[in-house]
This record gives C-alpha cells, structure tokens and sequence, in this order.
C-alpha cells in the first residue's frame, strides 16, 4: 500500500496525463494526494472530474501567498493514510514506469532516491540546467557529505514513521525537501534508484534564483548544525 504525494502549482494540464498514466502503470493497492499551492489554473476542476473515473484521489489546496513546495509536501505527509510514501513531481518528467521499480529497490530502507542519471543520452534536461544541477551537487556532497548521486531529486519513496521522528528538524522552506531526509536524519538506510527524467511538458523549468536560496540556505544552516553537534 502506498500513498503518493504530488505537489502542484499550475500543472492541471500535466496532471491530465499524470494521473491517467499512473493508474494504467501501477496496479497495487494506493492513493494519490495532490497537494496544490493556490493555483491558478483549473486543477480543482480537473481533479473533480478525474475522481469520478479514478478512485482514491485526494486534493488539497494550500491557500498560502507564499508558494513553498516544502510546506505542501509536509501536509502531504501529515494525511497520507499508508506508512510508505512517494513524492513526485506533477510536471511529467517523472517516469511512472519507475514507480514499481524503486518500490522493488526499496524493500528494507528506510529512503530510496530517484536519481536522475546525468550521464545518459536520455536525459531530458538542458544543458544550462544540467551545469547549474552539477555545481549544486558538487558543493552539497563537499559541505554536506555524499549520501546518494543525485541528493535534488524530487522522486523518492520514504516510510512514514522516519518522517514522523525527524520532522522537528526538518527546514520547511524551498522545494528540495529531500535534503531534510538525506542531512538532517541520523543512520537510515539510505538506497538509490536510477530513473528516466522525461522532457518537462510545459518547457519551464522550476529552477531559479529563489530555488538556489533556499538551497543555500538549508546548507549553511546544516553545515553550522553538523559543525556544533561534533564539538
């Protein structure tokens, strides 16, 4: 049993051919909680129509004027009904084919990433983007230390109670909510799942300058916190 969450913001025409694919690729027992931060497109309508073919959706519009990816994944978790959770994106770069193949990596960890690989010609991403995801990398695995190959992945499958432990020293702010799991939890069973990254369906990529604060943000306060906690 699964729970996937999917924040959102402006992606109804994505999640129209999301949500259809997801039920035609995975056939276990689940549900998909679509966390939308206020959009302004037509997403509430669509998820009224699509519940009446699919059952098991759920959608929860945070009324925030501050958009944060990371706020809508905590009241995702907060409602999520199974104790394994999936976080993915609902922008179609994502790989529903990939769904059956970490919950098979996944077994007895306590996370397992999706991660993007780079170095493949199926890559979807460009190059700009490619570059500036690279330098991150590098300086998050130098500061912060290697934990997987792709520790900004927004694809990855956790169990609920790890969460529930450790999200009083979660950094609720940005949208790579995966650094939490991976930098400010101790001794889980960290494993990593290559997966396809599909073209974005809508050309925009969510990476910007506001994106890079909090990254650097969440770094600096978990290096500092590293730092004291040795001392």
């Amino acid at each position: 049993m699964l729970s996937i969450i999917i924040p959102v913001l402006n992606e109804e025409r994505n999640l129209k051919k999301l949500i259809p694919l997801i039920y035609l690729n995975f056939k276990k027992n689940f549900e998909i909680i679509i966390v939308d931060d206020n959009s302004k497109d037509n997403t509430p309508k669509l998820i009224k129509i699509l519940k009446k073919k699919y059952k098991n959706i759920r959608l929860i519009i945070r009324k925030n004027k501050i958009k944060d990816l990371s706020l809508s994944c905590k009241i995702g978790f907060s409602r999520a009904k199974y104790n394994l959770i999936l976080v993915m994106d609902g922008d179609g770069q994502h790989d529903v084919k990939n769904i059956n193949k970490i919950l098979t990596l996944h077994q007895k960890n306590d996370v397992t990433v999706g991660c993007r690989k780079f170095n493949s010609k199926q890559l979807k991403m460009g190059s700009l983007r490619k570059i500036f995801s690279l330098i991150l990398i590098f300086l998050i695995n130098k500061f912060l230390g290697r934990k997987v190959s792709d520790p900004m992945s927004g694809f990855f499958i956790f169990n609920k109670k790890i969460y529930l432990q450790n999200k009083k020293f979660f950094y609720f702010h940005g949208f790579k909510i995966l650094l939490n799991f991976l930098y400010r939890t101790k001794n889980l069973k960290i494993n990593e799942c290559k997966i396809n990254f599909l073209k974005r369906n809508n050309l925009k990529s969510k990476m910007n300058l506001k994106v890079l604060y909090y990254i650097i943000m969440f770094s600096i306060l978990t290096f500092f916190n590293k730092k004291f906690n040795e001392n």
